[in-house]
């Protein structure tokens, strides 16, 4: 760490090799970040989404919200909307559908919740070629279909997504919700550096989401998503975003990301402390997914050299974060040593000064995508360097836990002995219905007409050839 402690400049600087890397890192993301483009619309479109997007909602609680983002999601003219829960929800689940569009909508059930149960129910009812996975309070702008079937036009992209806002539940954000705003913004930044400069990104967010319909009714496919165990034996519910991207990695298909005004979605979040818990199931399911990409799948390094970095990066993250205070800690214990003893010269109240306006200072500097519209949120910074560290532990604390696969923020999800016993006949009897439905691509445009050989079902696994 560097200190610039001279009197002529009796002011601690706490920027030294690791503050070197991780702002040369970041300036690079934003440098990145910058010099992405969107997929532009086409003049001429392949795909359009009255015939070719079926929308799937697993959901077990939708509420009012449900209704503004379904109307959301009909300006965009989708094919048909699949709302997948569970049966005991059938009847105010149907109520809210017929209130927004019954011919458009379809309620259907499965036998308790399970996310990944309900997902792979709503993929054996699907027939377009395109899927579109939304949470159930996701708002979209009239232009996101389109935007997302821009990038399907290349027959190599098997997933898209896009980049994300918070919208307040109430009149006015909480602070918990501004810190879910600040980590969007981080976030939108790293997926359009990553999309840039490799193709790749580390997650397609679950929060809207689309993918080509062949690969997700690959009998492979359905088996794996429903029957996915951490170490063998913790069966897992949550992570599904994680899964589809590796698998989208692991068998050759491309993924693209929509960073555009006309595909940016709003979302709610828990606008109480109720978000650390989720952000604690979140940072879980990275940690797992992570690791797997990295050191047992490893498809990572070779198709996205970039992603695979910062997937590195991330997990040696919380450990360069904590270093800055603990050395200015020690800084400041050796600033009550007399000079003559090898002490700090500087006063303890330089260093801690310093300190705290070099936090508030890069941290703003980090935020300024998310202060220049929301110039507001400046007073929840000391929030924001306050949660950074928490975080860090978190971080720490979850890779201890990765055992605990619980929903944490919804009570009743993910029993796992019920979903095993429920996961096996759905995966069957979608796996016979699949065969049964494979000529979902009916028009020629995936295959021949744009050069593209069409996916080997004769092996039972729908790799994209190279």
């Amino acid at each position: 760490m560097l200190r610039l402690t001279a009197d002529q400049l009796p002011v601690f600087v706490p920027f030294g090799i690791i503050g070197f890397y991780r702002y040369l890192w970041y300036t690079i993301r934003i440098a990145a970040s910058l010099a992405y483009q969107p997929i532009p619309l086409p003049e001429h479109p392949t795909y359009v989404a009255n015939e070719d997007v079926t929308i799937i909602v697993p959901t077990i609680d939708a509420g009012e919200e449900f209704k503004e983002a379904a109307h959301s999601w009909l300006v965009g003219r989708p094919k048909e909307i699949l709302i997948i829960t569970e049966e005991k929800m059938l009847q105010p689940l149907q109520e809210l559908a017929n209130a927004v569009d019954p011919e458009r909508i379809r309620v259907l059930t499965v036998p308790f919740a399970n996310k990944r149960l309900q997902m792979a129910h709503g993929i054996k009812h699907a027939m377009t070629d395109i899927i579109v996975f939304a949470d159930d309070d996701a708002i979209w702008p009239p232009t996101l279909l389109p935007y997302v079937l821009a990038c399907f036009e290349d027959q190599q992209i098997g997933g898209v997504g896009t980049s994300q806002r918070v919208q307040a539940v109430g009149k006015r954000m909480t602070v918990w919700e501004v810190l879910a705003a600040f980590r969007l913004t981080i976030r939108n930044i790293e997926i359009a550096a990553s999309t840039h400069i490799d193709g790749g990104l580390p997650c397609l967010s679950g929060r809207t989401a689309a993918y080509r319909t062949v690969v997700l009714k690959d009998p492979e496919f359905l088996h794996a998503f429903t029957h996915d165990f951490w170490l063998g034996k913790y069966q897992l519910n949550s992570g599904d975003d994680k899964f589809l991207t590796r698998w989208m990695v692991s068998h050759g298909w491309g993924t693209y990301v929509q960073c555009c005004k006309g595909a940016e979605l709003l979302s709610t979040m828990k606008p109480n402390w109720r978000f650390v818990k989720q952000v604690l199931r979140w940072t879980r399911n990275t940690w797992r997914s992570d690791l797997r990409s990295l050191f047992t799948e490893r498809y990572i390094w070779t198709a996205h050299p970039y992603v695979a970095y910062t997937m590195v990066d991330k997990l040696i993250n919380p450990l360069t974060l904590l270093a800055g205070p603990v050395f200015v800690f020690y800084i400041l214990y050796r600033s009550f040593i007399p000079v003559e003893n090898g002490g700090f010269h500087l006063p303890w109240w330089n260093v801690l000064v310093s300190y705290l306006v070099w936090l508030l200072v890069t941290r703003a500097f980090k935020l300024l995508p998310h202060l220049w519209h929301r110039p507001q949120d400046v007073i929840y910074l000391p929030a924001f360097i306050l949660f950074g560290y928490y975080f860090a532990v978190m971080k720490i604390y979850a890779l201890f836990t990765l055992h605990e696969t619980g929903w944490g923020t919804r009570a009743g999800i993910g029993d796992a002995t019920a979903a095993t016993a429920a996961a096996d006949g759905a995966a069957r009897v979608a796996s016979e219905e699949t065969q049964a439905q494979r000529p979902v691509i009916e028009k020629p445009r995936h295959t021949v007409s744009r050069g593209v050989e069409p996916p080997n079902f004769s092996s039972g696994r729908l790799r994209r050839k190279p």
